[in-house]
């Protein structure tokens, strides 16, 4: 029998990246001349992974949203990790919005990631591993394929394939 191949395919956010975008996007929070002044501020609690804008109008908030887009992407940190909510209205005129950063692939996402292996009718096995999936097969060929084939799909989050072996 040939030696099994396998990969993981995780869901992993570099935090300190995360974090070196987030001062980064409050520095030019303080500097930029339309914002200057206008009350908006952002917070990063890295136990909870969540972001939280308060700002005074929905207009400034997706300011706000898009300057932590724009840092997150410079510090090559996929943008499609940070999951952002509707506004809330706050006190007075103000509004919150709230940001997750996604790690890990929950039960739902695994399971369509799975199916849509199992839907390629190749020689392969998958197993749904907490947050992760490995991926096997003797053909290392079958496994590219599979990778290939994941990286061309849109599951909501960022995907690395590691422990290739």
């Amino acid at each position: 029998m040939a030696k099994e191949s396998s990969f993981d395919v995780v869901s992993t956010v570099d935090m300190q990246e995360v974090d070196n975008a987030f001062q980064q996007a409050k520095k030019e929070l303080t500097q930029r001349y339309d914002l200057k002044g206008s009350g908006a501020t952002i917070a990063l609690d890295k136990s909870a992974r969540k972001f939280t804008v308060k700002a005074p109008s929905d207009f400034v908030a997706g300011q706000v949203v898009d300057i932590i887009s724009s840092k997150l992407i410079k510090r090559k940190v996929d943008i499609t990790a940070v999951k952002w909510g509707a506004s809330q209205a706050a006190a007075g005129q103000s509004v919150v919005k709230n940001g997750d950063i996604i790690e890990g692939i929950d039960r739902d996402t695994a399971g369509a990631i799975n199916k849509d292996i199992k839907a390629l009718k190749l020689k392969v096995k998958v197993q749904i591993e907490g947050d992760h999936l490995r991926v096997s097969s003797s053909s290392i060929d079958t496994l590219q394929e599979v990778i290939g084939f994941l990286k061309g799909q849109d599951y909501g989050q960022p995907l690395q394939y590691v422990n290739y072996r």
